[in-house]
């Protein structure tokens, strides 16, 4: 459980990782590789104070972790230029204050098929989902349950090999949060409690390969999948979203007025 001290301290650094993928949405286009992405990432988190969380976390080589198409999470930043069509998941973390933020966000490349758009809203959709069911006294399965049979209902399924988690001063901490289950179930929810929620939502079959990097974990059948996070308090018995898309929705605002 967290105090007020530490949820506002948090909410700085989950600020910032906002910020961060607002300021990598203004680059997302074809021609761009994701090394490019990761070093614009590094030297914002450090231009603010931060240190980028995820370089060096288990040996991880990198700021940003960027999954394309039918990767799923944890891919590797590298120098192959992303590609019109394409979508591109992008988990971000920063450490500031001795507290971490993290998050993530699907974005399309260019003009992207209208059911991989519809992959990504139903993902995105299921977050919110799974955070109004993050209340006092509810339980992690109520959160699980809203993320699964939201998304199943529109013909997707759940990654099960990876979860959500608690965070704080470390990236990961108890309790894990998963995005499938039955309500009713699992830890209970209090106050003063932080967790990353994050639906990883594939459009074909649930089943996933970890790949020969370590880090990669694609779908088995190379389908696409969707990938969204926020980093959530239970503050005054509701779910206190402590990270942002908005700096992501501006950029794309002003993107289509031009």
């Amino acid at each position: 459980m967290k105090t007020e001290e530490e949820i506002e301290l948090m909410r700085e650094s989950n600020r910032l990782v906002g910020m961060t993928l607002g300021e990598l949405s203004k680059h997302i286009k074809p021609g761009v590789t994701t090394l490019q992405l990761d070093k614009i990432a590094e030297e914002f988190i450090r231009d603010h104070g931060a240190i980028p969380t995820f370089l060096g976390y288990g040996g991880f080589p990198n700021s940003i972790c960027t999954s394309i198409n039918e990767n799923v999470v944890h891919g590797i930043p590298n120098n192959k230029p992303l590609k019109e069509g394409d979508i591109i998941s992008i988990d971000c973390g920063a450490t500031k204050n001795g507290y971490c933020g993290d998050s993530a966000y699907t974005f399309c490349v260019g003009e992207v098929d209208e059911k991989i758009k519809e992959l990504l809203r139903v993902t995105k959709e299921a977050l919110y989902k799974g955070i109004e069911q993050a209340r006092e006294d509810n339980r992690i399965g109520d959160i699980a349950w809203a993320i699964q049979s939201y998304c199943e209902s529109h013909g997707y399924s759940v990654v099960r090999e990876l979860v959500g988690h608690g965070i704080g001063r470390n990236m990961h901490e108890p309790p894990e949060v998963p995005n499938y289950g039955r309500r009713g179930t699992g830890p209970l929810i209090k106050n003063g409690m932080c967790i990353a929620i994050e639906p990883m939502i594939n459009m074909g079959s649930k089943n996933v390969v970890f790949e020969s990097d370590g880090w990669t974990v694609r779908t088995k059948d190379r389908k696409p999948a969707a990938h969204f996070e926020h980093t959530i308090a239970i503050h005054n018995g509701e779910a206190d979203i402590l990270s942002t898309f908005e700096f992501i929705e501006e950029t794309t605002y002003i993107l289509n007025q031009n």
